[in-house]
């Protein structure tokens, strides 16, 4: 079982910057490096959609089209932290927004985790 809690979230202008955490914590096998960790979204009447993730073994990372260039996702496998950084921020990325961990290929398909996230809007 991994316990993922999210922090961060707020209200910010047009523009501005944000950076949130993920904390994990729990009994999430040897290694939390072995996790798939992700961003994902999720705005009012849409459906949650991937913002970002990132593997540790290689460092590859993935971004959505829409925050390409303007979000980095990381992570801290000593303290199992996991990053967004949010800089350029546009109302339309306004949204709930939800930690994932994803240990399947290790510890079979039920290894799968959500925080349960934190509100970002961006307003001016």
């Amino acid at each position: 079982q991994v316990h993922l809690v999210e922090s961060g979230g707020g209200l910010v202008q047009p523009g501005g910057s944000l950076r949130l955490s993920c904390a994990a914590s729990g009994r999430h096998g040897p290694y939390f490096s072995s996790y798939v960790m992700s961003w994902y979204r999720q705005a009012p009447g849409k459906e949650r959609e991937l913002v970002a993730d990132i593997i540790t073994q290689d460092g590859k990372t993935t971004y959505a089209d829409s925050v390409k260039g303007r979000f980095s996702i990381s992570r801290d496998n000593v303290k199992n932290m996991l990053y967004l950084q949010m800089n350029s921020l546009k109302s339309e990325d306004t949204a709930t927004y939800f930690c994932h961990a994803d240990g399947s290929a290790w510890y079979g398909p039920d290894a799968k985790y959500w925080g349960q996230g934190t509100q970002v809007t961006v307003s001016s």
